[in-house]
């Protein structure tokens, strides 16, 4: 099992850009991303195998703003990071709590090789 912690995510309104009827991640959305896939690694975070468990726990820095998005983002950074490809996760559960003094993300991945996971 691996635990880190990364910094909380730009709102979705911040993280994606309409640009030609096409929807894409803002150039705010991209520096996310690669801030923290970076912050990952410095945790020495490194790529599973196999079928995986992600647990997200959400510390708000103000009481607005759906989990869902929240963990877009974070899903999004760690691709490449702390696995391959979102195909692997099997069961993903989200936490949201509120911590105005130091919002972030808190993030567990399990990897349960060898369960009956199809």
């Amino acid at each position: 099992m691996t635990r880190f912690e990364l910094d909380y995510p730009p709102s979705v309104n911040r993280y994606w850009r309409a640009v030609g009827g096409r929807v894409l991640v803002s150039r705010e959305g991209r520096a996310y991303r690669d801030r923290q896939g970076y912050r990952a690694l410095e945790q020495r975070v490194r790529p599973q195998a196999g079928p995986l468990v992600v647990s997200i726990w959400a510390y708000r820095p103000r009481r607005v703003g759906d989990l869902d998005n929240t963990a877009k983002a974070v899903l999004d950074a760690l691709k490449g990071v702390a696995w391959a490809d979102d195909s692997q996760i099997v069961e993903l559960h989200l936490h949201r709590r509120d911590d105005k003094a130091r919002p972030r993300v808190e993030i567990e991945v399990e990897n349960i090789q060898g369960e009956n996971h199809a």
